[in-house]
């Protein structure tokens, strides 16, 4: 049986005992609803963004569709542990951080880390494949500018970082809490490559659908568990259990790629 079919299995099963969150979610991933993505820029006048906004996300990043600049980089992080609290919006759940998670530096830019998201499936698809879960990191500079760091998982061995966080993530489907205080939490832990990544311009994937943000995908994928996965979709209310938001039309978007090269001697 793959993994995917047990993640099914598992899902249908537990769903009739599982508490969902108490949140009154006005939107929906299910596609065909009336507030489903389709629909999401004509459900409120400050999310029109979503049905008429040209760099939205997520997109489809095809290796042979990429313009590479090895001038990128790898990234400039510098994170660290700090107390966080774990919410539950009731379409995802995410890590909320207290105090100064580090940083990231794009540009000359600097963007505070500010909170993580999960969805499953990924949005974003990678040569076709659309994977398991995505992680997204958020960051804001202090002028309000946004920049997300996107990691993409494919079943396997369990994430480090979700493994810490797991009996915190089993209270939501089991109480009505829809925030619990996590503690420290590590976002080094998360399984972050950049020797390879894509970057390009677009969009919050979720309403009110803001533009303006500078998207960093990383290229190799990691691997989470079915189990993590289920934790997951157990927590939120049954309209986002796939909280992926469809692929977005690229229109026309430059889409950079950054790859370490390698020579006989070493990394160059």
């Amino acid at each position: 049986m793959s993994s995917s079919t047990l993640l099914h299995l598992l899902l249908l099963s537990s769903v009739l005992f599982s508490c969902l969150a108490n949140v009154e979610d006005e939107f929906s991933y299910i596609e065909g609803n009336p507030n489903g993505p389709e629909n999401w820029g004509n459900l409120k006048p400050e999310w029109e963004t979503c049905g008429k906004g040209m760099e939205q996300s997520p997109i489809q990043l095809r290796d042979n569709r990429v313009i590479f600049d090895q001038t990128l980089g790898r990234l400039r992080r510098n994170y660290r542990a700090v107390d966080a609290r774990l919410r539950n919006s009731g379409h995802d759940v995410l890590v909320d951080f207290k105090g100064n998670a580090g940083s990231l530096s794009i540009n000359r830019v600097e963007y505070q880390l500010k909170r993580i998201h999960f969805h499953s499936p990924a949005e974003h698809e990678m040569n076709g494949e659309r994977f398991d879960l995505e992680a997204q990191l958020v960051h804001e500079s202090q002028d309000q500018k946004r920049a997300v760091v996107s990691i993409l998982f494919r079943f396997g061995r369990a994430d480090p970082f979700l493994s810490d966080l797991e009996d915190f993530i089993k209270q939501f489907s089991s109480s009505q809490k829809n925030e619990i205080n996590a503690g420290v939490v590590d976002p080094n832990q998360l399984q972050i490559d950049d020797s390879a990544y894509y970057r390009y311009m677009g969009s919050f994937t979720a309403p009110p659908c803001t533009e303006g943000i500078s998207w960093t995908v990383m290229r190799k994928v990691a691997t989470v568990s079915p189990r993590q996965v289920l934790l997951l979709k157990q927590a939120v209310n049954e309209n986002a259990i796939n909280n992926a938001r469809p692929v977005q039309p690229t229109n026309f978007r430059s889409v950079f790629y950054f790859e370490q090269l390698k020579s006989k001697l070493g990394v160059i």
